[in-house]
């Protein structure tokens, strides 16, 4: 099945993820917000504007078919840019999320972001690039347009345990991106279909990545915490 439209989306979002009336009206208030933030820098291709439902937040959403957060786990989002699919889950799902981003403005959007949102008790902004961001294992790492696959394996190795949940999404090059990297890294994922796009897909793969240059391990910042604005 393909979602197509927003009505398609909403119902998707519903009646297959059970997401809740109050969160549909948050997820409602993040789509609003970027396409306000949109007149002031280019967030997501403007193209896509007028389909934010099918195109950014069920895209995101769809993640959470291969993945079930608990409170206690922590998502890292790499590249968050406009905050998908990083503020998506962390809308419908209770677990802690950490958006690395390392543009400036995309800094201090995601931060009014998470206080527009009242995420500010879970959900973090590590504004650097990702060499610099301290080690920590995480239970989820998701990327949407970050880096082609060998660097950004490379880059968020260090992050991962045998317990890890990578959720990658790719376009129509997926399968070859994965044939690209070593065969210990190959193992580790399989190729899922994109609900949203018919030429899209997901890399889905659960364990560690070994890393050739694994950095020093450092201790994780604590969460910034950010009050919330209506």
């Amino acid at each position: 099945m393909l979602i197509q439209d927003e009505e398609g989306a909403k119902a998707w979002l519903t009646d297959t993820l059970g997401v809740s009336r109050e969160t549909m009206a948050l997820l409602e208030r993040l789509n609003a917000f970027v396409v306000a933030e949109a007149e002031h820098q280019n967030l997501v291709s403007a193209s896509t504007l007028a389909h934010m439902w099918q195109r950014h937040i069920v895209d995101s959403a769809q993640l959470l078919r291969f993945a079930d957060p608990k409170v206690d786990e922590h998502w890292i989002d790499l590249g968050s840019g406009a905050g998908f699919p990083g503020l998506v889950i962390a809308l419908i799902a209770p677990c802690r999320v950490m958006l690395v981003e390392s543009r400036g403005l995309r800094i201090a959007y995601l931060e009014r972001a998470i206080a527009h949102l009242g995420l500010g008790d879970r959900v973090h902004v590590a504004g650097a690039a990702l060499e610099r961001v301290p080690t920590g294992a995480a239970d989820y790492i998701s990327a949407r347009a970050f880096a082609p696959l060998p660097r950004l394996l490379e880059g968020a190795a260090r992050f991962s345990t045998e317990n890890t949940r990578w959720l990658l999404p790719k376009g129509r090059n997926a399968r070859t991106e994965l044939e690209s990297v070593p065969a210990a890294w190959q193992s580790v994922f399989h190729v899922e279909q994109s609900l949203t796009d018919a030429d899209a897909a997901i890399l889905v793969g659960t364990g560690s990545v070994p890393s050739s240059n694994p950095p020093r391990s450092v201790p994780q910042r604590p969460m910034r915490k950010h009050r919330s604005r209506s």
